[in-house]
């Protein structure tokens, strides 16, 4: 039992490791990504504080190609904005990038119109690269996500501005999950996000905190919670709406308006966790980050590491409880802990942390299914080994008594076990040898052996092994039975009675006949499988069987001794005459009481049942 303990811990540690393994390597990143996406991005109500002003296939019909349009236009759509000075929106972004002069009127006309009111937050961007890096002691790195140069704008919009940079780092599989807080410039200088900065102007209209504790990696990197699917915070408003004077202002009082692209010619879109199999426009994805800022939902991505602990120690101890588990109780421990491990994740996630949540519900669905399989697998080589080893020598219906219980019995080793024993042997068989023919003892002696194995199998009893002429049989084991002990002595009776048609059988053939001695004990044995690991017998050893024996030893011809013990356990079930105690049997150092068995006096009729007649008491050897 402990040797199977430890095969089990050690098969459920090396799975957990290996599933470990698995998961911090990645093999796991695209499914589980997937799942986290599913589960944790869901659309939910908008405030109404943030507007997207579009770019769109309607404006470019009504000015003209995008790459036609002087700075004009956007001085113009931001003087709109601002007219209204009881209307004015706590921050205007413009998601375009002005980089460099162009006509020296229209720079300075998008200059005076942004810097008027001074809530106008513009774009810039850093190019990233690898770079080589030397340190002071001489040594040398490459350093990757180094900036290799930054693009802003003008000086004269610069000056009145603030501004933000609209980089973003997709994930391995594409997907933008992540924002970055704020980039470091090789000349000192420290840019946020275009939504942070836009946040910024927010927070200083409404008396929010301008300085938020935003949980980000080692490249500033944070989670983005998405709280709006592709056009959820476009109204259908165009710059062409804003040029014309067509907008509702008062709706705009102390919000966030975002002018960016918003056509499919413009290629300004991304594809984000909360809707993969849709494009969102960029100016939309800054519309959920500075949404995110504003509701400080933020979301803090659990170490690697720290989750890789708990998938091995917990995954361990689940295929630990599947191995050999009945399949009812490992389905509901799977189901438990797959379900139960996504119901956390969940939870966490409202909590404010960010887990992986197919590494456990992936893990233990495979093992509960690669178990599952395992138990089959086994259960069939246990039948199989249970079939091989019993069905030549019990009954059938033991053999499927022990089919159910398992075979933790059938290892080497036996255990203490209440039984009853017979013994039962030719009488006369080696003067018959020496006067038949070896054929013709084999055929007797098989004969003989068929005859006892079917009144041992009939009822219920355990063929232990044949020596010679000598059949061994036990009772109440391998498995515990009811009425053993007169199960043991039907048993002995039908061997008596089967012994007349075979005496006349060989008689006719051989002319010899053949009857035998019968002892019947019972009391306690070790019971189990004896000898080696490579060659062992399923046998009772212990002085009842050796009791049993010394009956059998003393019984005449045609006779069956039986011990008081099993006179006791029967009572009036059996009939029976008491040959006193003056008899010694080898090995005993005191006297036993025997007793002859004259008849079975049970039946469904209740009538009694004898046994000996004057013809079968004389089925001697001649």
């Amino acid at each position: 039992m402990l040797k199977k303990r430890f095969t089990k811990a050690a098969v459920a540690l090396g799975g957990a490791l290996v599933f470990t393994l698995a998961a911090l390597l990645g093999f796991f990143y695209s499914p589980d990504q997937m799942l986290a996406d599913a589960l944790y991005q869901k659309p939910e109500a908008l405030d109404g504080n943030i507007f997207v002003m579009g770019i769109d296939e309607r404006a470019i019909d009504d000015i003209g190609p995008y790459q036609t349009w002087g700075r004009d236009v956007m001085a113009m759509a931001i003087e709109a904005l601002n007219a209204d000075p009881e209307n004015r929106p706590a921050a205007i972004g413009i998601d375009v990038l002005y980089i460099g002069e162009t006509e020296p009127e229209l720079d300075e006309w998008l200059a005076e119109a942004a810097g008027a009111c001074g809530n106008v937050v513009v774009a810039s961007v850093a190019n990233f690269g690898t770079e080589l890096v030397t340190e002071d002691t001489g040594s040398f790195y490459l350093e990757d996500y180094s900036v290799l140069s930054y693009e802003e704008p003008y000086d004269a919009l610069r000056a009145v501005t603030a501004q933000g940079h609209i980089n973003a780092m997709y994930d391995a599989d594409g997907v933008l999950r992540h924002g970055i807080l704020r980039i470091d410039l090789p000349d000192g200088r420290s840019v946020p996000s275009f939504a942070y900065a836009i946040y910024q102007k927010y927070a200083e209209a409404h008396g929010l905190p301008t300085e938020l504790e935003v949980p980000t990696d080692e490249l500033y990197r944070f989670y983005v919670d998405y709280t709006a699917l592709p056009g959820g915070y476009y109204e259908g408003i165009s710059v062409t709406d804003l040029l014309a004077g067509e907008f509702p202002a008062e709706q705009f009082k102390n919000a966030v308006v975002l002018i960016g692209p918003y056509a499919a010619g413009l290629s300004d879109y991304v594809t984000t966790a909360i809707d993969r199999a849709s494009l969102m426009y960029g100016v939309e994805y800054q519309a959920n980050v500075i949404n995110q800022f504003i509701n400080g939902s933020f979301k803090l991505e659990v170490s690697n590491y720290l989750q890789a602990l708990a998938l091995f120690v917990l995954s361990a101890a689940c295929l630990y409880f599947f191995i050999g588990r009945k399949l009812r109780w490992a389905l509901i421990v799977w189901l438990a802990a797959a379900g139960g491990s996504l119901l956390l994740c969940l939870g966490l996630y409202g909590a404010g942390y960010v887990l992986h949540p197919l590494w456990f519900s992936l893990t233990v669905t495979v093992f509960f299914v690669g178990a599952v399989a395992w138990n089959y697998v086994q259960a069939a080589v246990e039948k199989r080994k249970i079939s091989n080893t019993f069905k030549r020598y019990v009954a059938p219906e033991i053999v499927g008594e022990l089919l159910r219980e398992g075979t933790d019995s059938l290892g080497l080793g036996g255990k203490l076990c209440d039984i009853a024993v017979l013994f039962v042997d030719i009488r006369g068989f080696t003067t018959m040898s020496e006067v038949l023919t070896p054929q013709e003892v084999v055929s007797i002696l098989n004969r003989y052996l068929s005859l006892t194995t079917d009144c041992i199998m009939k009822n219920h009893g355990t063929l232990d092994k044949f020596v010679g002429d000598c059949t061994m049989a036990i009772w109440n084991a391998p498995i515990e039975q009811e009425d053993y002990v007169m199960n043991a002595c039907k048993a002995a009776v039908d061997m008596v009675e089967g012994s007349k048609a075979l005496s006349q059988e060989l008689l006719e053939k051989f002319g010899r006949t053949v009857s035998f001695g019968i002892g019947v004990h019972c009391g306690s044995a070790v019971v189990g499988n004896i000898g080696a690991e490579m060659r062992m017998d399923f046998t009772a050893i212990g002085d009842t069987v050796n009791t049993s024996a010394r009956l059998e030893a003393n019984a005449p011809a045609g006779k069956i001794y039986i011990s008081r013990d099993v006179v006791e356990r029967l009572g009036g079930r059996i009939r029976t005459t008491s040959l006193g105690d003056g008899i010694s049997l080898k090995g005993k150092s005191q006297k036993l009481e025997i007793f002859l068995l004259d008849g079975i006096a049970e039946g469904e009729s209740g009538t009694e049942v004898k046994i000996y007649s004057k013809s079968s008491q004389n089925l001697i050897i001649p």
